[in-house]
């Protein structure tokens, strides 16, 4: 490699017929759940009640929260079971402006352990720590009674080998900035003597410049833009039981790679609006590209959860297939959400049989008017 770190890997011809053309992007860990209600229920988050965790998910959700402001700490072990060194960190918040808009931030980190690097004789030249961490602010805002939208901008940082260099390129930090929007929908319903409520959501996120490692890359890399589709609904039962069932799809907004690598030529918006077209294997693969989760959340008295979810995606695009469970409990202002995932595919997962936690604090019930219920939290 003399141009760029690679992250996109590149397929032959005899692999266009949709066997095998998995699509990867720079900075992947914009696209790791760091929540563990979310990651307890299937990676499902778009249209579930909001929290502090709205803003990885759906930051237009945050008018509807009950409470007036809420953090979020959350640490997730990372290939666990292969080194101790490695793992996803974050902090995110959100605070109400009044009954129709809010703000958000957060700040995610990823520690990729110790790595030694080598000459070609094998001799040690120096140890490194890679890193990557985003920054992200976001706004949300209601624009009817029922439905808001929300816009996040984010600052990413990706530093994998800063100092080193490959075939006499020099190789440095890699950066980008990104903006996502989101849409919600919210509406109070009866399904025949229950009383619940029902959410749509949609966003596309990490819409962003391409990133490069070097400073002679002519073919930079792709983030990864995503788009995301989920509903919900939730029974409210009684006053001690709620239930919620949610679903979503997502699919990448990023070049499909083809046999001759030219898809790393093409700029941002072209491949964010190639994306639903430009697949080898035509209608079929885009089909392909597509990834479903379910979940769902049992609630008694507002202070014990049960989840559990299913996450799917096509064995020609990462073949990721794994079931979650999790459980959280609430104490006034406290809450505490365990999550753990159970691999089915024989695609190793880097979570595999891994127990991740998140610490909840939310203060201030404002006086409300229309608002999703917090089932979180």
């Amino acid at each position: 490699m003399a141009n760029s770190i690679p992250a996109f890997s590149q397929i032959s011809t005899n692999e266009l017929d949709g066997r095998i053309n998995t699509i990867n992007t720079s900075v992947p860990f914009l696209r790791i759940d760091p929540d563990a209600r979310s990651g307890a229920m299937g990676d499902v988050g778009i249209a579930i009640s909001g929290d502090a965790n709205s803003i990885y998910w759906n930051t237009a959700k945050i008018p509807f929260t009950e409470k007036n402001t809420a953090l979020s700490v959350t640490y997730t072990p990372w290939l666990k079971e292969l080194v101790s060194d490695i793992f996803l960190a974050d902090i995110s918040a959100y605070k109400k402006l009044d009954e129709n808009q809010g703000i958000t931030a957060s700040l995610r980190y990823f520690s990729l352990g110790s790595i030694t690097f080598t000459n070609i004789q094998g001799q040690v030249i120096g140890n490194f720590n890679p890193r990557e961490f985003t920054f992200s602010g976001g706004y949300a805002r209601k624009i009817a009674e029922n439905f808001s939208t929300g816009v996040n901008l984010s600052y990413i940082y990706s530093n994998l080998a800063a100092g080193q260099s490959v075939s006499g390129v020099p190789i440095k930090a890699g950066t980008a900035a990104a903006a996502d929007i989101s849409f919600f929908y919210h509406k109070d319903a009866k399904f025949g003597k229950t009383k619940g409520n029902y959410n749509i959501g949609l966003t596309i996120s990490n819409i962003g410049n391409k990133i490069t490692y070097t400073q002679s890359a002519e073919n930079k890399d792709f983030i990864p833009t995503n788009m995301g589709l989920g509903a919900g609904i939730n029974f409210k039962f009684d006053d001690y039981n709620s239930l919620l069932f949610a679903g979503e799809v997502n699919k990448l907004l990023v070049p499909t790679p083809d046999s001759a690598g030219l898809f790393r030529t093409k700029s941002v918006p072209s491949g964010l609006l190639g994306s639903f077209s430009d697949a080898p294997g035509g209608g079929k693969e885009e089909f392909h590209e597509l990834m479903f989760s379910v979940g769902s959340e049992y609630w008694y008295k507002n202070q014990f959860a049960v989840r559990a979810g299913y996450f799917n995606e096509h064995s020609t695009k990462g073949n990721r297939k794994y079931l979650t469970a999790g459980v959280g409990i609430k104490y006034n202002v406290f809450g505490l959400n365990f999550s753990y995932l159970i691999p089915t595919s024989s695609q190793k997962n880097p979570l595999d049989n891994t127990l991740r936690f998140s610490l909840m604090f939310e203060f201030d019930k404002t006086k409300a008017s229309k608002t999703a219920p917090t089932t979180t939290e």
